[in-house]
């Protein structure tokens, strides 16, 4: 799932982001009154944060100690109290992860949170959303996600939690305890920090939602099957991440084997035994495989991190089921769920092969169907044939959105919708801003993968949404989100009506002056899928 990772990398170079570390176990002394700076005395202790117009922002605050030394692949621990004031008036430092140009600079101390929230709350409790970034579980920070519209329009707390990444979120051997769950515990801790502090950010601690997208989404999902996460959420948003995803070979790439966003403890263990011999850690005891690997600098970590984007791992204590199983059981907590995803999903997936020299040509074609599908890749071909689209990669792109995320995201709607209230969307904005820097002749971006987030949030701080249409679109979207988080139904006076998904649908298209349901299963071919097996 590196290709994600290139996403993020390609949305973050349209933007230039000042960050720095977390708020510190000592801050500053108290400020004086002429600063007019904000103070919250969270329950680690008081955080500086910052005012600017009818926002109020407290970033970089730390939620858990740093993963280091003996600390690295353990669970996160609270934070430590604090004396003095905390700085939280920027951004918390990234986790580790591969340099990419625009994305801040990284460190392992980097399990923070930044909170922003609208400056008057008028004495209300205001409902609580907490974000996880994207990025294939190896790349992202959530000091890119600029929340002021989000907080401000809808008139919530937005929580954007970073979490480990890559190896150091997701690695696991033998002996080991929590392996391959380090991102999900973290983003547990993140949840619990949100439920024990919100009263004194001026939150309801009793009315949290959790969304995130790609990465964060599967991340999402999996804490919907989790018995940790149970009581610390009450909705959650699951934007191109369901449970039930997965790729065939040489889905997401030309060169990539058949997967899914979640591994087993055994496969994971496996992975990281043959990184500990690659590293030539692997002699001894477990404990002393570990101890090497710890000693280790992170730049010698971070060059296997991809070999870990597709591992938060099941058969653990966090995560004992596969998310994908446990969701076809109904073993899931019984929270509402919006859920959807983007109409052309895998366009950024092709478009990023193809600028990396992948060639989609019409000789190609059959072949990448066999690799895929193998002796049913004459049916596939016979439904998706080269003459109904402008170019071979935009066959392709529409064949593995159809069988790898619409049609799987449309079969989890129906299992969650046998036991709670869901609401499905497609975002259909073909005109989106690309934000994946897709430059493909024969390929337009389209509504890829992706493309929805400058809807919700200001990517960099950066308002990315250029049309008067795709402006009302967003205000719409954030309507949606934020009146969800309110009441568990996102339906309010101001926006067209959602209906609750059945088995039969709707799902509603989000398209810029065009909000109304759309014919989900017909447009993605559902129906051959589900046949084809």
């Amino acid at each position: 799932m590196t290709i994600v990772h290139r996403l993020l990398a390609a949305a973050t170079a349209l933007i230039t982001l000042g960050v720095a570390t977390p708020a510190q176990s000592t801050g500053p002394p108290v400020p004086t009154p002429a600063t007019g700076a904000p103070v919250v005395r969270l329950q680690s202790g008081l955080v500086r944060g910052t005012d600017a117009g009818a926002v109020r922002t407290f970033l970089g605050v730390r939620y858990a100690e740093p993963p280091v030394g003996r600390l690295r692949w353990a669970p996160p621990k609270a934070a430590r109290p604090w004396h003095g004031v905390a700085d939280g008036t920027r951004p918390g430092t990234a986790c580790p992860q591969a340099p990419t140009p625009g994305l801040p600079p990284t460190a392992e101390d980097c399990l923070s949170v930044n909170v922003t929230l609208p400056r008057d709350t008028g004495g209300k409790r205001l409902p609580v959303m907490v974000w996880f970034h994207g990025g294939g579980f190896t790349s992202g920070a959530a000091g890119l996600y600029d929340a002021q519209r989000l907080a401000t329009q809808g008139d919530v707390i937005v929580v954007t939690a970073n979490y480990r990444l890559g190896v150091l979120g997701y690695f696991g051997h033998q002996g080991l305890a929590g392996s391959g769950t380090y991102g999900l515990a973290d983003q547990i801790a993140a949840l619990r920090w949100t439920r024990r502090n919100a009263a004194a950010l001026g939150g309801d601690p009793r009315n949290v939602t959790v969304f995130g997208q790609s990465a964060g989404g599967m991340s999402t999902c999996a804490l919907l099957t989790s018995p940790a996460s149970a009581g610390l959420f009450d909705k959650a948003i699951v934007s191109s991440g369901s449970c039930l995803l997965d790729w065939p070979d040489g889905g997401l790439f030309p060169s990539s084997p058949a997967h899914a966003p979640y591994s087993s403890l055994a496969t994971t263990r496996k992975d990281g035994a043959a990184l500990a011999a690659r590293l030539r850690c692997g002699k001894g005891s477990a404990e002393r495989t570990l101890d090497c690997l710890r000693d280790l600098p992170v730049a010698e970590l971070l060059p296997h991190t991809g070999a870990f984007s597709d591992h938060l791992t099941y058969g653990t204590p966090l995560l004992p089921a596969d998310p994908a199983r446990a969701l076809r059981e109904g073993r899931f907590h019984r929270v509402p769920v919006i859920s959807g995803g983007t109409r052309d999903e895998m366009r950024a997936f092709i478009g990023g092969a193809a600028m990396a020299g992948q060639k989609f040509t019409a000789e190609r074609y059959p072949e990448l169907l066999r690799k895929s599908f193998g002796a049913k890749a004459d049916a596939v071909r016979a439904r998706y044939p080269l003459s109904a689209y402008d170019s071979p990669a935009m066959a392709w792109a529409a064949v593995i959105t159809d069988r790898s995320w619409a049609c799987p995201t449309l079969t989890a709607d129906r299992l969650l919708a046998r036991h709670t209230d869901v609401y499905a969307y497609e975002f259909g904005d073909r005109d989106a801003p690309n934000i994946n820097g897709i430059d493909v002749p024969g390929l337009p971006p389209g509504a890829a993968h992706a493309s929805d987030l400058p809807s919700v949030f200001d990517l960099g701080g950066a308002n990315l949404l250029a049309t008067p249409p795709q402006q009302r679109l967003g205000a719409r979207m954030v309507d949606y989100w934020t009146t969800f988080a309110r009441t568990g139904d996102p339906n309010s006076p101001d926006s067209p009506r959602w209906p609750r998904f059945t088995r039969q649908g709707p799902v509603l298209g989000l398209v810029p002056d065009a909000v109304r349901p759309v014919d989900y299963a017909a447009d993605h071919q559902c129906s051959f899928w589900n046949t084809l097996g």
